[in-house]
């Protein structure tokens, strides 16, 4: 397989967190609610805040979008493939919902049969998105529209579902996945149980940006192994700053490359 397959491919990695920092902090209703969604999934010995610190994060309901980061392939004059990344951050989760549309739209104005492409997006990022989406009272776009669609009409590139070559009984992880196949992986800094912590403790965003930016770059690579393509060589990954600029991904602020 060639470049072309790749130039409608973007790629996409989401950051989420429990929307209150501490379980006892969550209105009364929301407090009861929460024990009777967590009532058959936790082992027993574990307390509604320790379940809620755990697992709050990762359920649409109870948690909150604070990154988004894209990513597509392209190439340079002298025909190497280049990855350019875009991450959407910040507290206000409804304007970050809002700027990702507005991305995609562009986005599929450049390459009307666009892919979206990730690890785990079929069942974590997407429906993530929408359900985020919906809660924010804002419009699907046309292309997460996938309610009455067939499984292989959901024209999604997802890594884990690629690994799994129909074998649904396990879970590969992004960072077992990119190790097994000799790719420097984004987990030399923090990992995603970290996440909530460095948000709404450390209230470093940019730290988090920086580790969901590396899973974008991590995704790309491993495409290529797929694909057969020579990987991305030191260099030839660059980030958008939110002020129009380009830099190489290893100057982006608290990047620091995996040795």
């Amino acid at each position: 397989m060639d470049f072309q397959s790749l130039r409608h491919l973007l790629l996409l990695d989401i950051e989420t967190v429990p929307q209150y920092p501490e379980y006892e902090q969550l209105p009364e209703l929301w407090k009861a609610l929460w024990c009777t969604k967590i009532s058959k999934a936790m082992p027993e010995n574990f307390s509604p805040d320790e379940a809620y610190l755990q697992k709050a994060g990762i359920m649409a309901e109870f948690g909150k979008i604070i990154c988004i980061s894209t990513g597509f392939f392209y190439e340079d004059k002298e025909k190497g493939i280049c990855l350019k990344m875009k991450s959407l951050y910040g507290d206000d989760e409804r304007l970050l919902l809002e700027e990702f549309i507005q991305l995609t739209e562009k986005f599929l104005k450049s390459f009307p049969g666009m892919q979206l492409g990730g690890h785990n997006i079929k069942e974590f990022d997407v429906p993530y998105l929408c359900r985020r989406m919906i809660i924010n009272g804002l419009k699907l776009p046309d292309f997460l529209q996938v309610q009455n669609k067939k499984p292989w009409e959901v024209n999604w590139i997802d890594t884990l579902h690629w690994w799994r070559f129909g074998d649904f009984k396990n879970y590969t992880s992004l960072h077992l996945l990119a190790t097994t196949l000799g790719i420097p992986t984004s987990k030399d800094d923090i990992d995603g149980s970290e996440v909530q912590h460095v948000y709404h403790r450390e209230k470093n965003l940019l730290r988090i940006v920086n580790y969901c930016q590396k899973d974008v770059a991590v995704v790309a690579q491993v495409i290529l192994r797929f694909k057969n393509l020579p990987l991305l060589p030191p260099g030839n990954t660059f980030v958008a700053l939110p002020d129009g600029n380009t830099i190489e991904a290893e100057n982006f602020p608290t990047w620091q490359p995996t040795k």
